[in-house]
Formats: structure tokens, sequence, C-alpha cells
């Protein structure tokens, strides 16, 4: 195996990313690491290997990753999020250095798996948007084996969360030039979780019965699930600046062309802080495009069983759209997932989609599922002992391999 050197920018609020070195380390790989403030120190060990503060602007951190680069021949970089300022210039200028980008992220498929690709996720992702190769693809691969589960709860990965931002309160003298990704600070994000929480239980009583009405009922509806405004799909992929926009134009089209006895159902997305309310864009969207009577709010309840029933479902949340897809649901994506291929999604226009949304193919959807896992899916998680465990043991494999598990098939 080639020795090779390790360059860890920002990882996953978690152990993570210090266990993974640790692992590469014992490997015989070379790991440095560039802290941004002091949530990042907190969560690294001295032990690991070179670390380096980066205080400077933005503008000067091309220059200062060169430095780094050539005076440790640093092979490839690893990094969580590929659209974090600090990542962006990092990915845009290793590739004429030389260097290989590993980006990890949330799982396409969920709950036992991240995502671990070369140079880029989403709508930088390399994988190719030809049905025709994930046809040829995925029939030549083997059968995918069952992952190994675990269990992981949202408290666990709020606390590491939470030390986290903790530690980020020594920044104003760590680190005074340093800014977060998100737009929105750790204090308010946690207050609008505690408030959400504290409503959970209304919440889930009436909600259940509004799902059930929806699929017992004769009436044909179809699912608009949001997004987080802060999320990279809304600011990075998507030609929307918020849900509000997202909501217009999708009730806009839904009052105009969609079948006069059908509903709309509007599902809020799980983690969000209620810091916007979209139940008060919900009505007054709803009183000027007339659909008062069709449109049904959910703060919570079945996603699964919602899409199993909806006659289409209309996403830019990559992860619901490959719930819907898993489902059978005919399906319109307004971003640019990974899924977005001719034969999953709908090739027309929103307005045709309400009319005759056509289902996905099952075929193309098996072997776009089986490709996605065989090349960019890592069985683990990044926040409980045994998912960690699990997603170093399987990502040391991918980052030691050259080329890369999709590199190899493209």
């Amino acid at each position: 195996m080639q020795k090779r050197a390790f360059l860890f920018l920002q990882g996953v609020c978690s152990p993570f990313y210090q266990r993974l070195a640790l692992k590469l380390a014992s490997d015989g790989h070379l790991v440095v690491k560039v802290h941004f403030n002091a949530g990042d120190i907190a969560y690294w060990r001295r032990s690991l290997g070179k670390s380096h503060l980066f205080r400077g602007p933005l503008d000067q951190l091309p220059d200062y990753l060169r430095t780094l680069w050539n005076r440790y021949a640093i092979t490839d970089q690893v990094l969580f999020g590929d659209r974090r300022p600090v990542h962006r210039q990092a990915i845009d200028h290793a590739q004429a250095a030389g260097i290989r980008t590993h980006v990890f992220e949330e799982g396409y498929f969920r709950p036992f798996w991240i995502t671990l690709e070369r140079e880029g996720v989403n709508g930088h992702s390399l994988l190719p948007r030809d049905p025709a190769w994930f046809f040829e693809t995925g029939r030549a691969l083997p059968a995918l084996p069952k992952p190994v589960r675990f269990k992981s709860s949202f408290k666990l990965r709020a606390r590491h969360d939470v030390a986290y931002h903790l530690a980020g309160l020594a920044n104003p003298l760590v680190a005074p030039r340093y800014r977060n990704h998100a737009s929105i600070t750790a204090p308010r994000e946690y207050a609008g979780y505690i408030k959400r929480f504290s409503l959970l239980k209304r919440w889930k009583k009436r909600d259940n019965l509004r799902v059930k009405a929806l699929i017992e009922g004769k009436r044909p509806f179809f699912l608009l699930p949001l997004q987080l405004n802060t999320d990279a799909q809304i600011r990075d992929h998507s030609p929307y600046a918020n849900m509000a926009e997202v909501m217009d134009h999708v009730m806009g089209s839904f009052a105009e062309h969609a079948p006069a006895d059908a509903f709309l159902c509007i599902k809020n997305h799980p983690l969000d802080m209620l810091l916007v309310s979209h139940l008060h864009t919900v009505k007054r969207l709803a009183r000027f495009y007339g659909l008062e009577e069709r449109i049904v709010y959910l703060e919570s309840g079945d996603l699964e069983a919602l899409v199993k029933h909806a006659a289409g479902t209309v996403t830019v949340n990559s992860t619901v759209g490959i719930v819907a897809l898993e489902n059978a649901c005919p399906t319109f994506a307004l971003s640019d997932p990974i899924y977005n291929l001719s034969g999953l999604t709908c090739d027309g226009t929103l307005d045709e989609f309400w009319v005759s949304p056509p289902p996905p193919s099952s075929a193309l959807f098996d072997d776009f599922r089986t490709t996605v896992m065989h090349t960019v899916q890592v069985n683990g998680g990044f926040y409980c002992q045994k998912g960690i465990e699990l997603a170093v043991n399987n990502a040391a494999h991918v980052l030691e391999a050259c080329p890369s598990p999709l590199e190899k098939l493209l």
C-alpha cells in the first residue's frame, strides 16, 4: 500500500475525525490538521500529528494551504461538506496541485450509511447523469450486502454539537476572524429546537389524524416536503433563496394546473428550528391562490406512509427524493440531486407533473441504488460509538484506495 499524506480540514462535530486520523496514522500515513476555530481544536488530539491554526482572512487561505501542501508533500485532503467557505477554495485549487479531495457528507441512503466522494457531493458529484450508465454499471455489480445496523440517538448528536460550540466561545481569542458557515448562531438554533420538541407531542396527535385522513380518503394528494432554509440544497443547488419561494412556486402551479379534487400536503422538515413560521406563509399563499380548502400542513407525521400513498412528490430535499423513489412514488426534483435522472424523476415541467405524474422506473432505481451504494456510500455513522467504528474502518479503505471505487467504474 502506497503511503500517503492526508491534510484534514473541517469535520463533523463528533470524535469521528480524530479516530479516522488515528486509523490512517496507524496504517503508516502522515496526518496533518488545519484548525479554523476553537471547536476544531477541542475535537482533535495533539498526539495525532502536526496541526496548524489558520487565523488569517479568508482570501489568504489558498496561499496558506499551498504552503502546507508543499511543506508536507500532501497527497490527499479530507473535509466534511464541500460548500463551506473554508473548503471551497481548498477544493478549487487542489486538483491543479495534484491533490485528491475526499468529501464526507450525510448519507444519500440513511440511516446506516454516510457519503464519501471524490471532489464533491450532491450537485458536484462525479456520478454521471446518464441513465444508460447506471443500467450498465448497476447490473454488472454484485448484490448489495446488508449494512451493519446501529442505533444513534439525536441526543448524542446534540451533545457533540453543544460541546463543539461551547468550545467556540473562545473564538474571539483563538480565531477572531473565523465566521461559521451556518447563517444561524448556535444559541438561536438550540432555542428553536427546544421550542420545537416541546410542541412535538401536541403536533403528533393532530398530524397523525391528518395523515390518516389523507391516506384513507378518496381524493388524490401530492406531497411537498420542506427543506431547511440553511441547507446546501437550497443555497447552492436550487434556484430558490428560501422555502417561501419554493412554496410560492409550487402552490401557484398547483392552483392552476392540478386536478380540482387534489390536495397538496406540505410537511415541514423534522429539524426545522421554527425561526420562520412556514405555517403563516402557507396560510398567506393559500389565501392568495384560493387553496384554503386544498392544503394540508404537517409539522410531523409518517413520511414513508405519505409517499407510499401520494399521487406524487415535489421536492428540493435530496433525502426525501430518495425515499419517494424507493417507494415508487412519482417525483419532481426542484433542485439538482444525484437522482435527477430521466426515468427516475419527471422530465417535463411542474405544471405538467400535476396532470400525469410518471412513476419512476423500478429497474433503473435498483441499478442506481446498487451503483451509488457500491461507489460513494460507506456503512457507518458519525456520532455513536458503533457507527463511528464502522465508518472509520470502511472509510479508511476508500481513502487509501487509488483510484476510488467510483473512479474505477468511470
